[in-house]
């Protein structure tokens, strides 16, 4: 069995087009940010434990911030991991299909994803709003909790968006290899 080792992107992998370059570049932004973020956060627990041992002295609600913090810059990954093909993928089914019918198959795993994207953020955004309707606060800091789970719909809605862009780009990779005869 011959392992492939061809340079060439997989059908549909290749150009996205100007808004599919701007929409990778949209999710690179964001998942720089969260990374930024992610690196804040293991700054500030370094300070804390290190305080805490040497000191006596720690970040006043470092727990209640990484929790917050950490939610948010979560959600930022998963629409730049989706564009780049970045996803886990099992291919143990489709490694002998015709690129058409893998770039098929994709289309509408990543429609999926743009469907799970949407629920996420719309699910995401009413549980946020209804923290605000109740005025719920972190315990040691008072922070409103509703805040750290609004700064998580942009990335969720992206998600969707870039689902439902890569659905759409894959398909039509598809149906034009199909067209061609490949």
């Amino acid at each position: 069995m011959e392992e492939n080792t061809v340079d060439t992107p997989a059908l549909g992998r290749g150009a996205l087009g100007s808004g599919g370059r701007t929409l990778l570049a949209l999710c690179r932004v964001l998942a720089i940010t969260g990374g930024l973020v992610f690196v804040g956060l293991v700054v500030m627990e370094l300070v804390s434990i290190v305080g805490r041992k040497l000191f006596s002295w720690t970040v006043p609600g470092d727990v209640e911030i990484l929790q917050m913090c950490a939610a948010f810059a979560s959600a930022t990954f998963f629409a730049y991991c989706h564009m780049i093909n970045g996803d886990v993928k099992v291919d143990f089914f489709t490694h002998n299909l015709a690129p058409p019918r893998v770039a098929l198959l994709d289309a509408v795993g990543s429609f999926l994803v743009g469907a799970l994207g949407t629920l996420l953020a719309w699910r995401t955004a009413a549980g946020a709003w209804s923290l605000k309707d109740v005025g719920e606060t972190s315990a040691i800091l008072g922070y409103p909790v509703w805040i750290a789970q609004a700064l998580m719909v942009p990335g969720f809605v992206l998600l969707a968006v870039a689902g439902f862009f890569m659905s759409s780009h894959l398909l039509r990779a598809a149906v034009l290899a199909r067209r061609a005869g490949r």
